[in-house]
């Protein structure tokens, strides 16, 4: 789509997963047709910024050889699919995942009508480990553990869901499911959709765990390579292509916390962790702050946020956890849920709001970047 600075490339990662070669050749990609930085976005997606009408064909043509999007434009159209990052093969996530993958790609006979044609943004989570992790994510329909160890589906915007038997039942009430949301008039997210479920629904049972999120993966050593930080959700292709430098490496997977797993065998990979430009303390300020594009790179944002934002953090304490939004405009692209303190770009200045979203209403208007900063000191005595 198009931006302030030339068209958004979005590539969805299947499974949410990229081998190290397909993550080097997006590096390239981002150097060659774009502004030579890589986004990871809070829905699990990679994009690339800066790319010219001109130039986009070429791009194109290489993530489809690469196969980090489709050739088919149908297949980009389903549903997007939100894989919990830590799934291992062959466990229930990865299987459900891989099933409803084929299912949108058409694979086996299965017609791709049998899913009805759902709203761009619309997405499902498959988050069937021990206890859900991706509660804060954005999704529409999620398949998660129930509260009794079995298979959950659940609406988003529903404290519960349905329990299921096995991988099968699971998809077949999630393709049930998209079908009524359309059927009822759903147009939007299913979270706005207030008809009741069906009876065939029923809401009967609590995820495990929902009340309390484990969910990013902390940044270190992890048992299958080492997970590092991107600071606002960007980095560099050069600064991701250090970071793959060992022959080690064997596949990255991405999340919706800005967090990028790196595969590795032996879980030894010290060469990322030394890698500048990446964040690899768990103290780190800005892990608790989201940040849009901003102005120039988004059309819509009246202010630079970014900059910001790095003021903000390095006035911050290490273990000073209140949760920071800085937005460009109304919309909150960076974050759907209420932050702590969020800052709004209005007129080419900022609105202060408390406990809020980027469109509520602020206590505090029309202020500089000097002035937020000062503001923000003053809140926190």
């Amino acid at each position: 789509m198009a931006t302030g600075d030339g068209l958004l490339v979005r590539v969805r990662p299947r499974l949410g997963r990229l081998t190290r070669a397909q993550m080097l050749a997006l590096c390239d990609a981002a150097e060659t047709w774009g502004s030579g930085l890589v986004e990871l976005t809070r829905r699990g997606n990679l994009q690339l910024r800066g790319v010219s009408e001109a130039e986009w064909p070429a791009l194109m043509a290489c993530l489809v050889e690469w196969e980090l999007v489709a050739a088919d434009a149908e297949v980009e159209r389903q549903p997007a699919l939100l894989v919990a990052p830590d799934w291992q093969p062959g466990d229930v996530t990865h299987d459900a995942a891989r099933r409803l993958q084929e299912w949108f790609e058409g694979r086996h006979g299965v017609p791709r009508d049998a899913w009805p044609r759902l709203p761009a943004k619309w997405g499902l989570a498959i988050d069937a480990g021990p206890a859900p992790v991706l509660t804060e994510a954005s999704a529409d329909l999620r398949l998660e553990r129930a509260a009794d160890g079995r298979l959950l589906v659940r609406a988003d915007g529903r404290s519960l869901g349905t329990p299921v038997d096995s991988v099968e039942a699971a998809i077949e009430l999630l393709r049930r499911l998209a079908h009524w949301f359309v059927e009822n008039g759903g147009t939007g997210r299913m979270h706005r959709l207030t008809v009741p479920l069906p009876a065939w629904a029923p809401a009967t049972m609590a995820p495990a765990g929902l009340s309390e999120s484990t969910a990013s993966l902390a940044l270190g050593e992890h048992p299958r390579g080492r997970v590092v930080g991107l600071p606002f959700g960007r980095a560099s292709a050069s600064t991701l292509r250090a970071a793959l430098a060992s022959e080690n490496i064997t596949g990255v997977r991405a999340t919706p916390w800005r967090r990028l797993l790196i595969e590795g065998e032996g879980g030894n990979l010290d060469d990322a962790e030394a890698v500048p430009g990446l964040i690899h303390d768990e103290r780190d300020p800005r892990l608790a702050m989201d940040a849009c594009p901003g102005a120039p790179h988004c059309e819509r944002a009246s202010v630079a946020t970014r900059e910001l934002a790095q003021a903000i953090a390095e006035r911050r304490g290490a273990r000073d956890a209140e949760r920071v939004h800085v937005s460009g405009c109304a919309k909150g692209c960076a974050r759907g849920r209420p932050a702590d303190i969020c800052l709004t770009g209005r007129d080419g200045r900022f609105d202060l709001i408390l406990g809020g979203c980027a469109d509520d209403a602020p206590v505090a208007t029309g202020l500089s970047e000097a002035e937020v900063l000062a503001a923000l000191k003053k809140e926190k005595k």
